[in-house]
């Protein structure tokens, strides 16, 4: 938010909860959304009693990543302030950016006579491909004095950061995916986009060359795709910007990795959405703003698989009145973008909205639904807008002007 913003901010004792449940939105599958098909009676007893709409996560028609869509419902614009998703990993991970380093995030993917088979090499296990990460780092410290840094994340995702003996331009890592998003092809290779990313692009090459030799007799992860070419930029913090000390829950490193980078506490947490709201009612005296990260929901999504994202909305439900008994002052329940099954992806449609607090009109939307929120009083609106109505919902904004 620009300075006019940051001076009416004031301090309180009022508690937000934020819950982003991770590609929330959908599109109908034979007349009905997943929303529309899931049993969500707390959702939809709450939704009647809030005020309710539906967020854009950048601009219209832009489909989010994970970085921008979280950007913007925490009160940042995302075309401002553009984030690689190799940054959100390695930060996620425990691993301290410096500006001389390039973070990536790597798939583990089966590849056969030069053709991609498997993006996600069969989903393998975090336990399988914690020892492929150790053999990679034991084998690959260095590329032509470039210090190399693995490190393991969920499944089949990794963190790889290529931290250099000297500070780098900005636009030093400005190199491709070398995922195709797509099986039946072959890897791309990293090009440099401009000057500065040439050096850059030129290690990731031999770093590659250098992990399939020693995955070479892997049957399912015999390769590595790098994606999110990234290094830090610099963002105000959360609290320097609301006046919000803020504590991030999310059981996947990446998430973690964005909210570090606002300034949000991040503490590791496993299990699920029992296990996170459990530590959301440990650490409610603790901070002002809890972020809780919600994401299967999404992972169904991106499968195509309907009944596991509605079961899964259906299973936040359940857990829904244990938020409530805690009575924070703002509740916000919402997703970071949309990601229909009928895409398989993330996409460009409005996310819905649940803004629960004293302060709202209420009684517009009969359910959480796409179509409901489109009913609410908050209407279609840019995700920037989130936190600063949390923010006068809580009495958190003075007045502005005389």
């Amino acid at each position: 938010m620009k300075q006019w913003f940051e001076e009416l901010v004031q301090r309180n004792e009022t508690k937000i909860v934020m819950v982003v449940l991770d590609g929330l939105g959908g599109l109908p599958i034979n007349g009905k959304t997943e929303l529309e098909a899931a049993s969500t009676p707390n959702l939809d007893a709450l939704a009647r009693i809030s005020a309710t709409g539906l967020h854009i996560p950048v601009s219209y028609g832009i489909t989010p990543g994970s970085g921008p869509g979280h950007l913007g419902i925490f009160g940042y614009d995302p075309l401002e302030y553009q984030i690689g998703r190799g940054v959100l990993e390695a930060l996620g991970l425990g691993i301290e950016l410096k500006n001389t380093d390039v973070a990536m995030r790597g798939n583990y993917a089966t590849v056969k006579d030069g053709i991609i088979q498997d993006r996600r090499a069969g989903r393998i296990p975090t336990e399988e491909a914690q020892m492929l990460t150790e053999m990679l780092q034991n084998e690959i410290r260095s590329i032509d004095g470039v210090e190399i840094i693995f490190r393991q994340g969920m499944e089949y995702r990794f963190a790889v950061v290529m931290r250099f003996p000297e500070p780098l331009k900005e636009d030093s890592a400005m190199v491709n995916d070398t995922d195709p998003q797509k099986i039946g092809k072959p890897p791309l290779k990293p090009q440099p986009m401009n000057e500065n990313s040439e050096r850059v692009a030129k290690v990731a090459e031999k770093l590659i060359n250098r992990a399939s030799e020693v995955l070479r007799n892997q049957q399912r992860a015999n390769y590595v795709l790098l994606r999110g070419f990234s290094q830090v930029p610099h963002i105000p913090s959360f609290e320097e910007n609301f006046g919000l000390r803020a504590l991030a829950i999310a059981i996947y490193p990446m998430y973690r990795g964005l909210a570090s980078l606002v300034g949000m506490d991040t503490p590791a947490v496993e299990g699920d959405i029992k296990e996170e709201i459990d530590f959301l009612v440990q650490k409610f005296n603790d901070y002002d703003f809890f972020f809780v990260h919600i994401k299967k929901i999404d992972s169904f999504g991106e499968d195509g698989n309907f009944d596991g994202k509605v079961k899964k909305i259906e299973e936040f439900d359940k857990y829904l009145p244990r938020i409530l008994e805690l009575k924070p002052n703002v509740l916000i329940i919402t997703g970071d973008h949309s990601t229909p099954c009928l895409l398989k992806s993330h996409s460009w449609h409005p996310v819905p909205v649940i803004l629960h607090a004293p302060y709202v009109l209420g009684g517009t939307s009969s359910s959480f639904t796409e179509r409901e929120c489109l009913k609410g009083e908050l209407g279609i609106f840019p995700a920037k807008y989130i936190l600063p109505l949390a923010l006068a919902n809580s009495g958190r904004l003075k007045k502005y002007g005389a």
